[in-house]
């Protein structure tokens, strides 16, 4: 009886110490984009921050598998085993949207939601040289003939292609949507006059500031980048929506092992170089962690949902 008594203890001891001991092994991050895109550069930052917090010689190492915009990488997460080896940057709302227009392998509750770190809001946006000088002027021409207006955007089945259907149905117009490759061929198209608008992030406008006119932020507040824009909101259009990169494990991760990475990165978060990188790079910060980023993953899947019911975009 002792000697059974005593390997119940031993084993309960060890648990708690290889538990305590954690990572013990290097911590992989997918990101399902690109080298070099605005998530692989969030995702590096965190990672080098994230190694810090960790201590004792912990290894962050970021992984891109890129492919079928996005999903490669978000299903190679939720499939992973969920002992916190296999992290995973997460985009909202890209990630749960394309779990609405194609087969998928994962969905809402696949994810172990750990935190947001990024918060890029859309815009409402014209070349330099358009005549729209606002956004009621904008949307006065496209009341006035309705389709008119062209509004350029990087994909459909995303935030700029939500913004765009958001803005439609709030300020009671008809865009003609003329889905673009890539951000940058939208903007391209923007900046060229072969669209008469388009809705971007606002970091995917800040390097042209004398090529593109910036009508409107969809966000609740003006951004630090460009206090000089309006919100939607002050203009009388309730529309809300933007791009958010966080980080995310498999389901069902150990409760200690995902409130371990929860306050190591919410150790980042307040780390002021870390602050001051992404300030530097152009990255809004709005971070949310545990069940803030859970509610927010479900609301903007909520809204997928829901365009995709009305105005399906395959």
């Amino acid at each position: 009886m002792r000697k059974t008594l005593g390997a119940v203890i031993a084993l309960g001891l060890g648990a708690t110490a290889a538990l305590a001991e954690y990572p013990e092994k290097p911590v992989e991050v997918i990101v399902g984009y690109s080298a070099g895109g605005g998530t692989d550069v969030m995702a590096r930052t965190v990672s080098q921050f994230l190694e810090q917090e960790l201590g004792d010689g912990a290894s962050v190492v970021v992984k891109n598998m890129p492919g079928a915009g996005g999903q490669i990488g978000f299903t190679e997460v939720a499939g992973a085993d969920a002992d916190g080896y296999t992290l995973g940057t997460f985009n909202l709302p890209a990630a749960l949207a394309l779990t609405h227009d194609r087969e998928a392998d994962y969905d809402v509750t696949s994810f172990t939601y750990l935190a947001n770190f990024v918060e890029d809001p859309n815009t409402i946006t014209v070349a330099a040289s358009s005549p729209y000088q606002t956004l009621d002027e904008l949307l006065a021409a496209a009341k006035a003939d309705p389709r008119a207006i062209t509004v350029g955007l990087s994909s459909l089945g995303g935030n700029d292609h939500f913004s765009a259907n958001m803005m439609a149905a709030a300020s009671g117009v008809e865009f003609t949507i003329v889905p673009f490759k890539g951000a940058s061929n939208a903007r391209t198209a923007i900046m060229g006059g072969h669209v008469a608008a388009g809705t971007m992030t606002l970091g995917q406008t800040t390097n042209f500031p004398d090529e593109l006119r910036v009508l409107a932020v969809l966000a609740d507040e003006r951004s630090a980048f460009r206090p000089d824009v309006p919100t939607a909101a002050e203009l009388g259009y309730d529309v809300k929506m933007s791009s958010l990169r966080g980080i995310v494990g498999p389901a069902d991760m150990d409760a200690e092992t995902a409130e371990k990475l929860r306050a190591a990165l919410s150790a980042v978060n307040a780390n002021p170089d870390f602050q001051t990188m992404m300030a530097e790079q152009g990255n809004p910060i709005a971070f949310m962690v545990g069940d803030d980023f859970a509610a927010t993953a479900a609301a903007q899947n909520q809204v997928a949902a829901d365009i995709w019911a009305e105005t399906p975009w395959k």
